[in-house]
């Protein structure tokens, strides 16, 4: 019976948490709208800074690259694709990983579980080939 009643109230409760979270996400992409992030760095000794990431936002406050920069340029780039005429509460399907050469070097692929958390991640080599596959699990405490 306990477990039973544990079960219910979980179930019960998922959909306020899911939504809480998703509100919270709406906010932070709405004041990201068209934004351009970018991140320096200073190293120790020296006052030259210099600049470590680039993120860019889309017009609806989601990231769609991310570049890390090292001292002899690009170091690598993340381009995120989502679904076809989604809103801004639409999670990442895709991700295309360059090295500092802009090649591909990896592909993400997604699926989520009907609450919106991560379920899969899907690795793929450039050639399309399968690579790895990473499962998330939740376990409540």
């Amino acid at each position: 019976m306990k477990k039973l009643l544990f079960l219910i109230l979980m179930v019960s409760t998922m959909p306020v948490f899911a939504q809480s979270v998703s509100d919270a996400t709406i906010q932070k992409r709405e004041n990201r709208r068209g934004m351009v992030l970018k991140e320096w760095n200073t190293a120790v000794g020296s006052k030259m800074p210099f600049l470590d990431h680039v993120t860019t936002y889309d017009s609806l406050g989601r990231k769609i690259e991310e570049i890390e920069y090292a001292n002899y340029g690009q170091k690598s780039r993340v381009v995120s694709e989502y679904p076809p005429n989604s809103d801004v509460t639409a999670k990442v399907t895709r991700e295309i990983e360059y090295n500092d050469r802009d090649k591909v070097v990896r592909i993400r692929k997604f699926e989520y579980n009907p609450d919106g958390s991560k379920c899969r991640q899907l690795n793929y080599y450039p050639n399309g080939k399968l690579e790895s596959v990473k499962v998330y699990e939740y376990i409540s405490k």
